[in-house]
């Protein structure tokens, strides 16, 4: 049939090889963005500008030379950086970006990225607003001249959060602008909304042209995202907010006096790292004080991250960068936005919940929370038939996780239906459910939420419960032949103990990157906020959900992140000498590691307490840093010499250190020894290795003359002394070193937490410390 077996192997062989030739070719020629960094300071005379000569650069290494009158130039150069970051974004093919590496003048070139967003009482919670007073904040600081810009997904400017009565005229100092685009114009910034811009060429690159029908190609926000962490951070006061009558009371802005500017990078399809890094570098120079990130991607070397790259930018102009920590929680070593010069925020709850219960047929009362209020409400006087499509078995399976077209309308259509938590979004599994029929869900946490309830804005009566209290349902359910069960909901409960509690979602330390920086920073609220929220999409974010609400409930390190950005632009105000390291020292020193009930801050993940791996130096406590007696400080030179110490290549070091001519100055022995504000030591895996030192700075910005005193708690595995133990002060800013030494008696298999802090008797500055003993290679 097939003739010479022989000839035939030869014919499929040689047309494999073919076939692989050309996808091998295609794969080098098809244009992909680049971010290319440039050597501001070797661009020859002859060139009037230096985007003239980033462009001389790009051309002299395209594979087809184009002409002056060739359009396609234009397109191959996307941005063009030059404040926080130097260089451009170009559309290039593998060839061309590895003859450009070799380039004169190029410092680095890094492939785009994909960034993922992490997604009303918190003021009274964290103590900015006590019921029986004005906020000395917002009445009695110059917050005013204070401007955070939020990367985000844009901004509905007509909600009551941006409103500007009262605000004075906008800041001399700010140059930025109001860019127009589809429903969005010049009038929708204000003294509130000082500026708002879009960047999306490199989205553009990697996913083809943005639908201008479905998605608004300005600074509108159509996702809800963007607005929500714009009004967290610095949203004017507004009465009587609520999600359908849930959270009922004032929304605020941790800064409500502090402007707004919003720089949208983020689309339907996620946010690419050229539009990032053009947003922070647009941002700086247009003149803000703060930036507020609520994204990430996986970490990568310092020296490969591109936002670590600008915010490295940005810092070194006296910007405080707060990016959120991730949700990738509880899983150890998930962090990511880990670079020492920025503030990374995990997330916890507050003392305010939104219970309601699940009661099946056996009398029992099981607690859960939800959001859901609508039209359908089943009767707390009558039980409904309930059912679980999974099994015992401990993985669940499609129909479990009720995913689209996996729930048999037959079985479940009239009764409350199990749904177990992942892959899909909670609120989805609540629509697949409705639409087969289900009168109601009780959503069940898996091993991988453990306890931690989040509560969602339902499309039909839905109640999340435990993990514990899910498998007893499921088992019910499995085991009895007329299962049934009730929901109830209960609004909006304050005073809830204890709290505040680590989310299980928020991501966790050790930071593998460099295990010396403690990572995170700091807790901040980040578990049922309400903020504002746009005007295009239900609070469940699906589009079948056509309720339309002011404000919205969401979860995630996006909300903690703001809740930062907020509070630095306080400090800033209060202390507009102090650099962005003295902001995160005062945040990180005055945190607190006790909740509501005195007791070790808790992990909603376990039920053990929280570790600095999770909370980092603990909970912000805002009016405590407004006065946190003493800080650390860092240079921009110190977090240099702190990457010296990371065994960069001159090469590698040259793309943090080339715009301010920064050499190593060698003045840190390990990465232990930057003056960071947490403390981690790490004794190496050579075991004759039992003595190690680390050096830190303070500087006195509290009563001229002060006495502190050292109080370090005891360690299992180590001896810790600290010399002096004794502080004295006899001036403002005056700067004292200590050292700390760490002598191993027995070597731990895990690492020990314990904390150092400083006493005058009217403050007390905590730093967290970690020793970690490295296993030796066998």
């Amino acid at each position: 049939m097939f003739g010479n077996p022989v000839k035939w192997l030869f014919f499929i062989l040689t047309s494999y090889l073919a076939l692989n030739v050309v996808v091998s070719m295609n794969t080098l020629l098809t244009r992909k963005t680049y971010i290319v960094q440039m050597d501001k300071s070797a661009k020859p005379e002859y060139f009037t500008s230096h985007l003239e000569w980033y462009s001389s650069k790009v051309q002299s290494v395209l594979s087809e030379p184009q002409g002056e009158g060739d359009a396609d130039e234009e397109d191959r150069i996307i941005y063009s950086y030059e404040t926080a970051f130097h260089g451009v974004a170009a559309k290039l093919n593998e060839e061309e970006a590895a003859r450009l590496e070799e380039a004169d003048g190029v410092v680095a070139i890094f492939p785009e990225t994909k960034y993922q967003l992490h997604t009303t009482r918190s003021p009274m919670f964290l103590r900015l607003e006590p019921e029986d007073s004005t906020s000395v904040w917002s009445e009695k600081l110059a917050d005013h001249d204070v401007i955070v810009g939020v990367l985000d997904t844009g901004i509905w400017p007509e909600s009551e959060s941006f409103n500007d009565t009262g605000i004075t005229a906008v800041p001399v100092h700010w140059k930025g602008i109001c860019e127009t685009g589809r429903a969005f114009q010049k009038h929708h910034c204000n003294r509130k909304i000082v500026g708002a811009r879009v960047f999306y060429r490199g989205y553009e690159a990697a996913t083809g042209k943005i639908n201008e029908q479905n998605e608004y190609k300005s600074p509108r926000d159509q996702d809800g995202h963007g607005t929500h962490t714009a009004a967290t951070v610095a949203g004017s006061p507004v009465r009587g907010a609520n999600l359908l009558g849930y959270a009922y009371g004032t929304a605020r802005g941790m800064a409500p006096g502090a402007r707004i500017a919003a720089y949208k990078v983020c689309w339907a399809g996620g946010c690419f790292s050229s539009d990032i890094l053009s947003a922070v570098d647009r941002a700086v120079a247009d003149g803000v004080n703060v930036l507020s990130i609520s994204l990430g991607g996986g970490v990568s070397s310092y020296y490969r991250d591109s936002l670590s790259i600008a915010a490295f930018g940005a810092m070194e102009m006296g910007v405080f960068v707060s990016c959120s920590a991730g949700n990738g929680g509880p899983s150890p070593a998930s962090l990511t936005n880990v670079s020492p010069w920025i503030t990374t925020v995990g997330a916890s709850s507050m003392d305010r919940d939104f219970p309601a219960t699940a009661m099946i047929g056996t009398g029992k009362t099981i607690s859960g929370v939800s959001l859901y209020r609508g039209q359908r409400i089943l009767s707390t006087r009558k039980q409904y038939p309930l059912v679980y499509m999974g099994s015992n078995s401990s993985s669940p399976d499609p129909s479990s996780l009720c995913l689209e077209g996996t729930l048999n309308p037959r079985v479940v259509s009239g009764k409350i239906v199990i749904c177990d938590r992942g892959i899909t979004p909670r609120v989805q599994k609540g629509q697949v459910a409705k639409e087969a029929g289900a009168v109601g869900m009780i959503l069940s946490n898996t091993a991988a939420n453990g306890e931690e309830l989040v509560a969602d804005c339902h499309l039909l009566p839905a109640v999340a419960v435990g993990e514990k209290e899910g498998k007893l349902i499921k088992t019910y359910a499995l085991t009895s032949q007329n299962a049934t069960a009730t929901l109830a909901f209960l609004g909006t409960r304050l005073g809830i103990k204890p709290s505040p509690v680590v989310a299980a979602f928020s991501s966790r330390g050790p930071n593998f990157l460099t295990l010396e920086i403690l990572k995170p920073d700091v807790l901040a609220p980040g578990v049922n906020i309400l903020a504002a929220w746009t005007g295009d999409l239900g609070p469940s974010s699906l589009p079948t959900d056509h309720r339309r609400v002011k404000f919205n409930i969401l979860s995630g390190t996006s909300m903690s992140c703001p809740h930062v950005s907020g509070i630095a632009a306080l400090l800033k105000a209060r202390h507009p000498e102090w650099s962005p390291a003295a902001i995160k020292s005062a945040l990180m020193t005055t945190a607190y590691v006790h909740d509501n009930t005195h007791n070790p801050l808790k992990d909603a993940s376990a039920t053990t307490p929280s570790t600095p791996y999770d909370h980092g130096a603990g909970h912000i406590n805002p009016m405590k840093a407004l006065d946190p007696g003493l800080i650390y400080d860092i240079e921009p030179q110190d977090y240099f010499d702190f990457l010296c110490t990371q065994k960069l290549t001159p090469t590698q070091l040259k793309v943090f250190g080339k715009y301010a001519n920064r050499s190593c100055r060698h003045s840190l022995a390990n990465p232990g020894d930057l003056n960071y504000p947490a403390i981690s030591v790490v004794f190496p895996d050579d075991t004759s290795i039992k003595v190690l030192t680390l050096h830190r700075t303070v500087t006195n910005v509290g009563l001229p003359t002060s006495k502190y005193h050292a109080v370090i708690s005891p360690f299992k595995g180590a001896t810790v002394k600290v010399e002096p133990e004794i502080l004295n002060f006899t001036m403002k800013n005056q700067k004292l070193s200590y050292k700390i030494i760490f002598t191993t008696r027995t070597r731990q298999t895990i690492p020990e937490f314990g904390g150092l802090v400083w006493k005058d008797g009217a403050h007390k500055v905590r730093s967290p410390v970690v020793i970690t003993w490295l296993t030796p290679l066998t």
